[in-house]
């Protein structure tokens, strides 16, 4: 490439940056809707890379954030068919040492109230930053890391934790590494070129990635050369030889509760399996019953009874973000007041799941009952106001009910 052609795209993404950043419109935007045969209308805005200019498309992989909680849990489920895991067992027998709130010892917590955050479990001790070669169990010994006021199965509080916990019970239970596991259980038979944390992803994947920006300024995934020399967290000085990693030890390295890289075009095909209840394009991942368990709330907002946001993303401006939750999965357009679950302002019961970190959002919201649904995202979207009629911001219920198109 030629110094003149280098300059004028440094200059125009510099143009772009700017834009984007005085508008205040996020730097792409993607949105894909789909019924129980296949994709029916795609949209895709902006770039996928300020610097290069690279438009962004359905099929460039981007780190979805919380939809990833769904995911992992679709893959727990082939193995609590496969009567490799029990959703009411204590988790304890899993991990390989007791899990117990100090408070309450003689409760047992289980995959089911970790998957539906009741296991009383906080995020203020932190989780995602356990280097590799390092036990996760040590946060546990934090006071901080538990809620002192409730016992495990009474409360409902949305806490990343309860998924790197989730992660080491199916290592220990497989004697698999997470990424690879969830690559053989999920994404491989439903051939998704998909991956948590790029570990597993081919280099050309990478470098087609969506990178996520604050401020225009990037955040994250910036892999024009390919994958990330290092997938995991390690110490400062530290190798990233993966050979150290051990079944169970540390179920954060790869961002089960945030980490997944996928399309959008990925993720449509994750809600129809869960519209066709566990089978998409002839592949049976899980039966129906499965599909069942994991979308019926297993907690309902009653006014008192649980945290109703995630407590380092904000309050919903006053509105319940969170109103009802199943095994990773949330139900929208709770009929409860002071609820906020609804972008698409229809009052029509959706499940999915919604997604916010490093500056973007996104969702992944299905209609069990009409057959349809969507997945979108969108980078950059700190510009985003307050929503018009939910606790999400305008641009996500813009992207819910698609009123942007013509």
């Amino acid at each position: 490439m030629s110094l003149r052609r280098i300059r004028v795209l440094a200059s125009l993404a510099c143009l772009v940056a700017s834009t984007a950043a005085t508008a205040g419109e996020p730097v792409a935007q993607v949105r894909v809707a789909f019924d129980r045969d296949g994709v029916v209308a795609t949209r895709a805005e902006g770039v996928a890379d300020l610097t290069t200019g690279r438009k962004v498309t359905a099929d460039d992989s981007v780190r979805v954030a919380s939809i990833s909680k769904l995911v992992t849990a679709i893959g727990l489920m082939r193995l609590v068919e496969a009567g490799t895991l029990d959703l009411d067992a204590d988790v304890s027998t899993y991990l390989g040492w007791t899990l117990r709130h100090p408070r309450f010892p003689d409760t047992p917590i289980t995959l089911r109230l970790l998957l539906s955050h009741r296991s009383s479990l906080t995020d203020a001790a932190g989780y995602y930053a356990t280097p590799l070669g390092q036990p996760l169990k040590g946060i546990l010994d934090d006071a901080k890391a538990w809620d002192d006021s409730h016992a495990p199965g009474t409360h409902f509080r949305y806490t990343n934790l309860n998924f790197p916990l989730v992660a080491m019970a199916m290592e220990r239970a497989t004697g698999e590494r997470f990424d690879l596991l969830m690559r053989r259980l999920v994404l491989e038979p439903l051939k998704l070129d998909a991956c948590f944390n790029w570990e597993s992803c081919d280099a050309a994947t990478a470098t087609r990635a969506v990178v996520l920006y604050r401020d225009a300024q990037p955040v994250r995934d910036e892999n024009r050369t390919g994958k990330p020399d290092c997938a995991v967290v390690v110490e400062e000085g530290a190798d990233c030889d993966l050979a150290r990693w051990k079944p169970g030890d540390n179920g954060a390295l790869f961002s089960p509760q945030g980490g997944l890289r996928i399309s959008a075009n990925g993720l449509a095909k994750i809600g129809r399996l869960l519209v066709n209840r566990g089978e998409v394009d002839g592949v049976r991942l899980l039966q129906p019953a499965s599909i069942s368990t994991l979308v019926t709330p297993q907690w309902s907002f009653d006014g008192r009874n649980g945290v109703t946001h995630e407590e380092d993303t904000g309050d919903g401006q006053g509105k319940a973000f969170f109103c009802r939750y199943g095994l990773a999965v949330q139900t929208l357009a709770t009929p409860t007041k002071g609820c906020g679950d609804d972008p698409f302002g229809d009052r029509i019961a959706r499940v999915g799941h919604s997604g916010d970190a490093y500056g973007l959002r996104s969702g992944l919201w299905v209609d069990l009952e009409a057959g349809t649904g969507v997945a979108y995202f969108a980078t950059d979207t700190g510009g985003s106001p307050a929503g018009a009629h939910s606790a999400f911001t305008r641009l996500e219920e813009t992207l819910a009910s698609d009123s942007a198109s013509p």
